[in-house]
């Protein structure tokens, strides 16, 4: 089990699960501040500003916490934008790799920064942003083509990447007029060391714009708040940008490092079936609730479980979806799986919620919210059948 996952274990080990609503996510909310806390030193320490992704991590339940530590949210579209700006208040980021025109008249009320894909997404919108009633800060995503994440579904610098303008695309300079900022993402999962070449390969190709600008965006993929993550090396590394580059301010814009090791997926053994193995079905589903398992792949952590083979007792998980490869896995438990057993997946918090479908009007899971400061747990939102309706009718 990895670090993240025991953490998880060792602090729902005391609680009793058995009466929430299932399948639930359930954060514990003494492990978010946890991450907020080193979130909130980091930019004592860099003088950057963290931003929360809203991608990664949107429960308006917990926004009051953490806009007392992070500076803001950056948002990938107009309702992410304004989800922000509605529960989390600080600074509202944007970026989007194009925006519409309807989109972008709707964004300008709300947007403190905006970040464009293309010269050619700013050289449309730069004078209706121009126009706009209140001030905003235009940048532009720039890809600096140094990729080390090894699964292309989640390289932004990948060959072929729509994502962020390569420098020998950026053609006349005197079309940046105007930006005063840069933003670069190429991250995933990864750490200071790689942040570090990153911003070399970033200033080797961008590093001439940088007088003209007033900020810069190091963008996502740090897991600042993952145990062993070196922490001192990410202060260096935006320190050293900052002397080399005045005036000019840092953000980063973390999503997942917010609630990693924060929460679980709480679910209940539906049934046991044998076809040439055990088979238990679950009321989660890998498609509708977990799809990085299928996407990354990964293998989701189970608190008491081994891998195939390793305890007595090993059984595929399923979910009560009519897709075939709707599998969580194959895990060993130490005695038979029982109908109405409770099964926890740790480190759940990141990537799950904010990517939940109703596909095969699979209902979504309780939100549940546990808080050491009274020892209790606080749903605070049940699943219901409006779920699925409202978003077809």
């Amino acid at each position: 089990m990895d670090a993240l996952s025991a953490r998880v274990a060792e602090a729902f080990a005391p609680l009793d699960l058995s009466g929430l609503p299932s399948p639930a996510h359930v954060l514990h909310r003494g492990l978010l501040e946890t991450n907020l806390r080193v979130l909130a030193d980091v930019q004592a320490r860099s003088g950057a500003k963290v931003l929360l992704a809203l991608k990664g991590y949107a429960q308006a339940s917990e926004a009051p916490l953490i806009r007392r530590h992070l500076s803001g949210t950056t948002a990938s579209g107009l309702h992410e934008a304004l989800f922000g700006r509605e529960f989390f208040g600080g600074e509202c980021h944007v970026y989007s790799p194009a925006y519409k025109d309807a989109e972008l008249e709707l964004l300008l009320p709300h947007a403190d920064h905006l970040s464009f894909n293309s010269p050619g997404q700013w050289r449309r919108f730069r004078d209706r942003v121009k126009a706009a009633p209140r001030r905003i800060s235009c940048g532009l995503r720039v890809n600096p083509e140094h990729a080390e994440v090894e699964v292309d579904l989640y390289n932004p610098c990948a060959l072929g990447s729509r994502l962020g303008t390569p420098r020998a695309e950026l053609g006349d300079l005197a079309e940046l007029e105007g930006l005063e900022g840069l933003h670069f993402h190429t991250m995933c999962q990864q750490g200071a060391d790689v942040l570090e070449r990153t911003v070399a390969a970033f200033e080797s190709k961008f590093g001439d714009l940088l007088p003209r600008m007033r900020w810069v965006n190091f963008g996502g993929g740090h897991h600042i708040t993952k145990p062993g993550y070196d922490l001192d090396r990410l202060v260096r590394v935006i320190r050293g940008f900052r002397e080399r580059h005045p005036g000019v301010a840092v953000y980063l814009e973390p999503g997942e490092a917010i609630a990693i090791g924060t929460g679980l997926i709480t679910a209940t053994v539906v049934d046991l079936v044998r076809n040439g193995m055990d088979i238990a079905i679950l009321d989660v589903s890998a498609t509708c609730h977990m799809p990085d398992t299928l996407e990354m792949p990964y293998r989701a952590e189970i608190a008491g479980a081994g891998l195939p083979g390793e305890k007595a007792h090993t059984y595929r998980l399923g979910s009560t979806t009519c897709l075939a490869g709707d599998v969580i896995g194959d895990y060993s438990f130490d005695a038979p799986l029982r109908v109405g057993q409770r099964l926890s997946f740790l480190d759940m918090s990141h990537y799950t919620f904010v990517k939940s479908t109703t596909f095969n009007g699979i209902p979504l899971p309780a939100l549940v919210s546990y808080d050491p400061a009274d020892g209790r747990f606080h749903v605070v939102r049940k699943a219901s059948y409006a779920d699925y309706r409202d978003r077809l009718a």
